[in-house]
Parts: structure tokens; C-alpha cells; sequence
């Protein structure tokens, strides 16, 4: 997410924060089913519709750094370095966010996603929608001469190996072995003389 520069963005990117943050206090506490949207707002001293102007669903205000996740993805793609290959940097945001997901801060809120059957349905959903957002980077991208296909299937195993690795037992080990499949895969389908 890109920092806020003027007093009106700090101002609805805070807001948006403490809804956040006071959603996800109240789910911990009570369980996502016991908490109805009218009382997060209550809770963060906000109307219902601002709330909803921030958040297009419940289940949003779980997975506030949404956004976020899927910029990142996209900018490893069209950001890297000239001649960088995909995969390695791909992997370095898959890693960063795999280490932000399993800190022990994190811990709380995915036993709330996983007993949640919403949440979970949530989740699914969002990383399909990530990964074809991800397809498009890389097929979009001419200096990786990939079809539509390739892209959208490398991106599927990005997004999963992000969840695989989350629910790992060791997540460095796990990223290591799939990103070793993902790598193999992807230069299977180098066409002949490019990169």
C-alpha cells in the first residue's frame, strides 16, 4: 500500500485501520459469527456505511491487507530489475509474506479463518483472484515470452505455495521444495532463445 502523503488519506487510511484492527479484536474475543458488522461499528465509533466504504464485506475486514498482498505480487513481476529472472523474485515476496503470516502475532487469526467456514470460502476466493491478477502481470510482461496458459498456472502454484507454505510445519523448507517445482516448471516452458 502506498503511504499516504495528505492529512484527508492519513485521515481514511487511520480510520480504516481501527476498523480493521477493532473487527478482528472483537472475532478473537467473541467468534466471527457472534460479531455483526453494526457491532465493529459501534465498537470503532464509525457509521455502518463507513465502514462499508472501506470494506465491501465482513469478511474483508479479515483480510484488511488484501490489497496489498496482491501489489506486491504485481510489482515483484513488473518492478524486478531488468534480465532479473521471475521465479527468484517471486519467491522473495512469497517468503516475506509467508514470514509475516507465520509470526506468532499471526497465529490467532488463522485458527479464526480456518474455523470459520466463511473465512475459509473468503480466502479461497481471494487467491484465485490473486493469482489470475498475477497471470496478467506475467503475461503482460514481453520479456518473459510466456503464453496465457503458462502465466496463469505458474500463478496458481505462487498463490498456493504461499498457503502450503503457511500451513507447513517448516515453511522455509516447504517454499524450498515448491519453489524448486515451480522453478523446474516454469523453465519447461522457455520457449527456445528467450529467457
Amino acid at each position: 500500500m502506498t503511504v499516504p502523503t495528505g492529512r484527508r488519506e492519513r485521515k481514511k487510511a487511520a480510520t480504516r485501520q481501527k476498523i480493521a484492527d477493532t473487527a478482528l479484536r472483537l472475532f478473537l474475543e467473541r467468534g466471527y459469527d457472534a460479531v455483526g458488522i453494526r457491532d465493529v461499528a459501534a465498537e470503532a465509533d464509525v457509521a455502518v456505511t463507513t465502514l462499508f466504504s472501506h470494506f465491501a464485506s465482513k469478511e474483508a475486514l479479515v483480510f484488511e491487507q488484501d490489497d496489498t498482498f496482491e501489489q506486491r505480487l504485481t510489482r515483484a513481476v513488473a518492478d524486478r530489475a531488468p534480465h532479473e529472472p521471475l521465479i527468484p523474485a517471486l519467491r522473495r515476496e512469497i517468503e516475506a509474506l509467508v514470514r509475516h503470516c507465520t509470526a506468532d502475532s499471526a497465529a490467532p487469526v488463522w485458527h479464526l479463518i480456518d474455523e470459520t467456514p466463511a473465512l475459509r470460502k473468503y480466502e479461497e476466493t481471494m487467491r484465485l483472484r490473486h493469482a489470475e491478477t498475477l497471470a496478467t502481470a506475467i503475461a503482460a510482461d514481453p520479456g518473459l515470452s510466456r503464453s496465457v496458459t503458462v502465466s496463469r498456472t505458474i500463478a496458481r502454484f505462487v498463490i498456493d505455495a504461499h498457503a502450503l507454505a503457511r500451513e507447513a510445519a517448516d515453511p522455509e523448507a516447504a517454499l524450498e521444495e515448491i519453489f524448486r517445482m515451480i522453478e523446474a516448471a516454469w523453465e519447461v516452458t522457455r520457449p527456445s532463445g528467450h529467457g
